[in-house]
């Protein structure tokens, strides 16, 4: 039996709300076909080209080349937006179009290292192998046990890689070193490791000599540029505390012989809010601006430096005649925070460790606390004389 033997009439067509609705789509560019990866409820992401099958399985291909998005969530990241929330989903990526015998590199899922080891490796041939370090980047998620032998060891099985690659090896960033036992890699998975250089950059230079390092490629740096990329995130972490800071500097000025004066809060406010400000910006880009020739080892003791500079400067540019009592005390608010702020890029920098940091915080945690109050009482004290 004829299954249409009836065939609807233009008419009738017209009518009908799905035929109307495909005559009025005529014309316009039909999309793509979806891919056949896609799976309900779940989007590829922007930055998979296409697919790769392997005797594993489907391995998605990325880009080596960052668009809008990518450099849209890199700019939001460096400025602390949704920074503690950046992952890539972990697992085995590949870039270019690698055979069994092209290297393996191994990263974290945090993206920002994700997208500087892959557009890096532009017109290379590798695999990406991402660990789950709950979207920490390698340095800090090694010292937090993250990045560690058993994360190697299980995305390895899990990913069926002893499948994909001929070789027995994996390309290991030397900053996560502090969390993986390359002896118990290999006796847990079978692979070596290798120990790649320190920068991304460096990759393609490191991979083309055979996997052979030179001492530069070892060394770690702490740069102007490399400081300096890190002040926006510091500053990101400061709107709400500074506004509560700068509302308590305008109400300790008020106090005084009459309990309290608006007019003082007011004039005097704005000498220790100009105070609280200079701290802030000595602690989060003058301290490592000039880290290498401020004076001193510990951190707290070069932002206590530069602090203090930087409210004998606030004194000067104001022009005002300020008793001893207030000048002591706007040059101690302004060493106490500096000094307090500087000790964040104590987790930035290759001249410190965990252990170094925790020592330097018990010691000058509590002179901070003791300058502080010092500052809050010859401020209101000042006001007396």
């Amino acid at each position: 039996m004829d299954p249409t033997p009836f065939p609807m009439a233009p008419k009738a067509a017209e009518d009908n709300g799905f035929a109307s609705q495909e005559a009025s789509c005529r014309g316009s560019s039909p999309m793509p076909a979806s891919s056949p990866h896609e799976r309900a409820g779940y989007r590829l992401r922007h930055f998979v080209a296409d697919f790769l099958d392997t005797p594993a399985g489907p391995v998605p291909v990325v880009h080596t080349v960052l668009n809008c998005w990518d450099l849209a969530g890199t700019v939001g990241a460096r400025l602390g937006v949704n920074r503690d929330h950046y992952p890539v989903a972990p697992g085995l990526y590949a870039v270019g179009k690698p055979e069994p015998e092209s290297p393996v590199l191994v990263t974290a899922n945090y993206k920002l290292s994700f997208d500087t080891l892959r557009r890096k490796l532009d017109k290379i041939g590798a695999w990406i192998l991402v660990l789950d370090t709950r979207g920490v980047n390698v340095w800090c998620a090694a010292s937090k046990g993250t990045f560690s032998t058993a994360e190697v060891i299980r995305q390895v099985e899990r990913t069926g890689l002893d499948r994909i690659v001929s070789h027995k090896k994996l390309v290991m960033p030397q900053l996560g070193a502090t969390g993986v036992s390359a002896r118990e890699v290999r006796k847990g998975c079978g692979f070596e490791v290798v120990w790649g250089p320190v920068r991304a950059s460096d990759l393609p230079a490191f991979l083309g000599a055979g996997m052979k390092a030179d001492p530069a490629m070892r060394r770690v740096t702490f740069t102007l540029k490399e400081r300096l990329v890190l002040v926006p995130v510091e500053l990101s972490f400061l709107p709400k505390p500074a506004f509560w800071i700068l509302i308590a500097a305008f109400l300790l000025s008020g106090l005084g012989p009459g309990l309290f004066s608006a007019g003082a809060a007011w004039h005097r406010g704005w000498l220790l809010a100009g105070a609280c400000a200079a701290g802030i910006v000595a602690g989060t880009v003058v301290s490592p601006a000039l880290l290498p020739w401020i004076p001193g080892a510990a951190f707290a003791f070069k932002g206590a430096v530069a602090g203090l500079a930087a409210g004998g400067g606030v004194i000067w540019a104001m022009g005002v005649p300020l008793t001893g009592l207030a000048a002591l005390a706007l040059l101690l608010c302004t060493a106490a925070l500096s000094s307090f702020l500087a000790m964040n890029f104590t987790g930035s920098t290759p001249f410190t460790s965990p252990s170094g940091v925790e020592k330097e915080m018990r010691r000058a945690i509590p002179l901070q606390l003791a300058a502080v109050v010092a500052a809050v009482g010859t401020w209101i004290g000042s006001a007396f004389v």
